[in-house]
């Protein structure tokens, strides 16, 4: 990440970054500081008592659901307030998404991926298996531009041996062709794709590195890559992510232990929203699509930002 280090101030003549103070050079030119992003109202609790929520997802009609994993139920929460169950029996629904279809695709931890009819619940299995052999326990997912689905496979409530060996990022194309697209990564959790649709974000539990992945014009996706270093709760060292969430000028949002951590494109850390409770994944929503949403362990929360959301 060489030229993420780039980025310093002028102070009395010489060069201080944050990692140390170079040599003064009279050619070097002063670069802008780094835009912070921060919440523009308090944090508000929405609902509690929830067992483990997850997965939120807002739909185009401003309909928001979230699962409770432990209770395998997928709930609304509608425009109004109220909130009401989708499904009790999701098969332990994790990370949500609402396609271009307006269906509502949902990662079973169970060993599926599915996608429900908003309107009649009906249950469609686009993936179950690779190599003849059942994925460990999906997590979350997000469409590609030609009708498939990027989806993490990691080990969270996964039979043991886990039926995949390694847990893994998989793609599902449109016509349900499965492919295993990394190596084994440690418990692969969060996943987005950039608004230019270029980069795959993976966004790994067991580590504290992020990762991102280039995806071709053909639809090909290459190697890895760090994309950026979370910062650490003290005394900790490999604190991973869990969900993230992207706003329409490409910075992300990442569930973690001290808060949303939320990142710009070049992989520097420009913003940390506080969450009364651990946050496991995030979205974005409202007319405007500047209300954050966060399910964080047995809270609903919302909060205004002040960029949309993608």
């Amino acid at each position: 990440m060489p030229a993420k280090l780039s980025r310093c101030l002028v102070l009395t003549g010489c060069l201080l970054s944050p990692f140390g103070i170079a040599a003064n050079d009279a050619t070097a030119q002063p670069v802008a500081p780094k835009t912070k992003i921060e919440a523009t109202a308090p944090v508000v609790k929405i609902a509690g008592d929830f067992a483990f929520t997850e997965g939120p997802a807002v739909a185009a009609d401003g309909t928001l659901y979230f699962t409770d994993i432990p209770n395998e139920t997928i709930h609304i929460l509608k425009p109004g307030g109220k909130i009401e169950a989708f499904t009790e029996t999701s098969g332990h629904a994790n990370g949500l998404w609402i396609d271009e279809q307006d269906r509502l695709l949902a990662c079973e931890m169970d060993g599926q991926l599915v996608a429900y009819d908003r309107n009649s619940k009906k249950r469609t299995v686009l993936a179950d298996s690779y190599e003849g052999m059942r994925f460990n326990a999906p997590n979350d997912v997000v469409p590609d531009r030609r009708g498939g689905q990027y989806f993490t496979d990691p080990l969270y409530r996964a039979p043991e041996p886990l039926p995949q060996k390694i847990q893994a990022v998989y793609h599902v194309s449109k016509e349900g062709t499965v492919t295993r697209i990394s190596d084994a990564i440690a418990a692969p959790n969060g996943i987005g794709l950039s608004p230019d649709g270029k980069t795959l974000y993976v966004i790994p539990s067991q580590t504290s590195q992020m990762l991102s992945f280039p995806i071709s014009e053909d639809g090909s996706v290459g190697p890895e890559a760090p994309f950026c270093q979370l910062q650490q709760p003290a005394g900790k060292a490999q604190t991973g992510g869990d969900g993230m969430a992207m706003d329409v000028e490409g910075n992300l949002y990442i569930t973690t232990e001290l808060g949303i951590q939320i990142f710009n494109p070049e992989g520097e850390q420009i913003g940390l929203v506080a969450i009364p409770e651990h946050p496991a994944n995030v979205t974005f929503g409202g007319k405007d699509r500047k209300t954050m949403y966060v399910t964080a362990r047995t809270g609903l929360y919302s909060v205004a930002m002040p960029i949309a959301g993608l």
